[in-house]
């Protein structure tokens, strides 16, 4: 007897798949260079300010201005992406950020300029996110999505480190050039888009607009009123608010371990390294279905990687830890965002992972604020270690519930009501 043959929607993808599509490389190469650029920029930007002031706040203030629009103005700037077509919203952006770039890196600038036009230069990277976000389902299919995701989080990891790196290198020598090859990055993607990307209509109608505030509404009330995706946000936002933090406290972490820069270098880089580990190597060998099922058990793995921290593990057991929770999130995001998408209507795509972005960027920064706060007082490695133990605890909470798909009436609130 015959088997069947193996359909392409019950076989992983590969990566052939993905790169066989010319609007995916395009899109991919643009997304390369753009958060290749961001990651350059804040190391240049935050060593410019510190060689121009010598000050270690007005630094770190540098590098922290790239994240006020996701903490303000994030999910408006995502409703405004899906009233345009993204790829249109995508080159706008790019334009605008490599011009703005390129005024920070005239020489002479004063500080309290630089800082304005780099917060401005920040306001277009949420509606830039929001559109590529909304974009990519309408290119990858199936399989392919889930893939794509776990590739694109894999490779942005990546880039963050040889941004940083690149950024440090360069701006050594001088920041001016990094911040000139950081404008350059924004127009290549321009570029990119402009000539491999087809032009497709906004995904919100102009006959289903009701203002920006009210569509804004809309947003946060599709995510947090339906089951299913309310329950993928929680797991998203919780994840990242405990496995963020080794990279926040790397410093201290690193001189309570008797190491220096190097020793908070390693540090830094083992959650990215475990993210590209996992993205690159392991996503592909598994089934979309199969890592829709792991979501549960893989929000409470993220946070009880780190609970060993408790037993103050010397460096190299620190990076395999933190290596470790980087590999879990790189099989846990990208299947939830990808369930998230299946149940997420099409006319509020922008908008809801405008509203997902955001979450993700303040559930960040508060865990390092908050565990910063408590290694004030107790020693690094506890506050990780109990910090994360409460996770578990947490996202035995939150996964309590199995993600089930909600009947499809429920998942299309009418686009005039702010509430569900």
């Amino acid at each position: 007897m015959m088997s069947r043959p193996t359909t392409y929607e019950e076989r992983p993808a590969g990566y052939r798949d993905l790169f066989v599509l010319v609007e995916y490389r395009a899109i991919f190469t643009a997304s390369v260079l753009s958060w290749f650029g961001d990651y350059l920029c804040k190391a240049a930007v935050a060593l410019l300010v510190f060689d121009r002031t010598g000050s270690v706040l007005a630094s770190a203030a540098a590098f922290a201005v790239g994240y006020l629009p996701w903490l303000t103005a994030g999910p408006l700037l995502a409703a405004v992406a899906e009233r345009y077509p993204s790829r249109s919203v995508m080159i706008s952006c790019d334009l605008v950020r490599a011009a703005l770039i390129g005024l920070i890196a005239i020489p002479g600038v004063p500080v309290a300029v630089l800082l304005a036009l780099l917060f401005a230069s920040g306001l277009f990277a949420p509606p830039f996110e929001a559109a590529r976000s909304a974009q990519l389902p309408q290119i990858l299919t199936g399989d392919r999505y889930s893939l794509g995701v776990s590739f694109n989080n894999a490779v942005f990891n990546l880039a963050q480190v040889f941004g940083y790196t690149a950024g440090g290198v360069i701006a050594g020598y001088s920041s001016h050039a990094a911040l000139l090859l950081n404008s350059a990055t924004f127009a290549g993607s321009a570029f990119l888009l402009h000539r491999y990307v087809k032009l497709r209509p906004a995904t919100l109608a102009a006959t289903h607009r009701t203002g920006l505030w009210r569509e804004t509404r809309q947003g946060y009330a599709v995510v947090f009123g339906d089951p299913v995706m309310r329950a993928i946000a929680f797991i998203a936002f919780a994840t990242v608010t405990f496995v963020i933090v080794p990279e926040g406290l790397a410093a201290a972490w690193a001189a309570e371990l008797g190491g220096g820069g190097a020793a908070q270098g390693l540090i830094m880089a083992a959650n990215p390294l475990g993210v590209a580990i996992g993205g690159l190597i392991l996503t592909r060998l598994l089934r979309s279905r199969t890592r829709t099922r792991l979501i549960r058990p893989l929000a409470v793995l993220g946070p009880l990687t780190l609970v060993p921290a408790l037993l103050d593990q010397p460096l190299a057991g620190v990076l395999l830890m933190v290596t470790a929770s980087g590999v879990v999130m790189s099989l846990l995001l990208p299947a939830a965002q990808a369930l998230f998408k299946d149940v997420l209507p099409t006319e509020y795509r922008a908008r809801a992972f405008g509203v997902m972005n955001s979450g993700i960027q303040i559930a960040q920064g508060t865990a390092i604020l908050a565990t910063g706060a408590l290694s004030e007082r107790f020693p690094t490695s506890t506050v990780i270690g109990a910090w994360c133990g409460a996770g578990v605890l947490l996202m035995l909470l939150v996964t309590f519930r199995p993600l089930t798909h909600p009947e499809p009436s429920a998942l299309s609130p009418d686009p005039t009501d702010g509430t569900r």
